[in-house]
């Protein structure tokens, strides 16, 4: 395990990465010996400078959950980190290419909860119950850690690579829809870039709260009434440009979309 003081170290330059849109050194090449438990107190000390400065909780991200992302970053555990009320934009919005790094997109279904959720020994049962409602969203990956050669121990540290995501579509109660059969088109530009279905998540969307449920269990800690939770991308991420419309048609479930200026 790295000492406290490179964990600060650390914390504090990727708060400076994230004011300035200049990547740190990848981690992991400057501190081998890292480790996944070094990252979350990364991750937790870097979510306290954050909320020092005003920033507050408003969920929580899973990541690296469908065989399409594991596939695309060679990482092969999901991973989680901190959605702050600042990221969450409104359908139809323009976002700001270049306050973002390296901005990719991704498509994945947001559970708004209703009720808290523990572990450890939470279920897919337990997710159900809990969730008000779930709506499509798109995510935008940022990246305060150079992209080449990073592993999931530089992700996590990096926020799991969360920037901003964007909700709309037509909220649905999880009980009046099968979320494995939630089929999406992902569009740039009006052209077809990716397809996905929910079933692309660990075979199920809500299985990957129920895994965040249990997780951050160990830390005492859980998933809070009112919090959103991303609950993973079942397509590829998708690079973006200043200039790009993207839009995810959900079908039955509404359309998403944001154009990046």
């Amino acid at each position: 395990m790295l000492s406290d003081e490179a964990i600060t170290r650390i914390a504090d330059e990727l708060v400076e990465a994230g004011r300035t849109r200049t990547p740190v050194e990848r981690l992991t090449a400057r501190f081998p010996e890292m480790t996944v438990e070094d990252s979350y107190r990364v991750q937790n000390l870097w979510r306290q400078r954050s909320e020092e400065n005003g920033r507050r909780l408003a969920g929580r991200k899973i990541g690296l959950t469908s065989r399409a992302m594991q596939m695309a970053t060679g990482i092969t555990e999901p991973d989680y980190g901190i959605i702050f009320d600042d990221m969450i934009l409104e359908n139809g919005c323009e976002v700001v290419w270049d306050r973002y790094t390296h901005p990719r997109v991704e498509v994945e279904l947001a559970f708004k909860l209703g009720q808290d959720i523990s572990g450890p020994g939470a279920t897919i049962f337990d997710v159900l119950d809990a969730t008000e409602y779930v709506v499509p969203a798109l995510e935008i990956l940022d990246s305060r850690v150079q992209m080449e050669g990073r592993t999931i121990v530089d992700t996590i540290s990096d926020n799991a690579a969360m920037g901003a995501m964007v909700v709309g579509g037509n909220p649905v109660r999880p009980q009046d829809v099968d979320l494995r059969w939630v089929a999406a088109i992902l569009y740039k530009n009006q052209v077809v870039e990716e397809t996905g279905v929910g079933a692309g998540v660990l075979n199920h969307p809500a299985a990957g709260v129920y895994w965040l449920a249990n997780k951050i269990a160990a830390h005492g800690d859980g998933l809070k009434a009112g919090e959103i939770i991303l609950a993973g991308s079942f397509t590829r991420p998708m690079w973006v440009y200043q200039g790009d419309t993207v839009l995810a048609d959900y079908g039955p479930m509404g359309t998403v979309t944001c154009r990046f200026v």
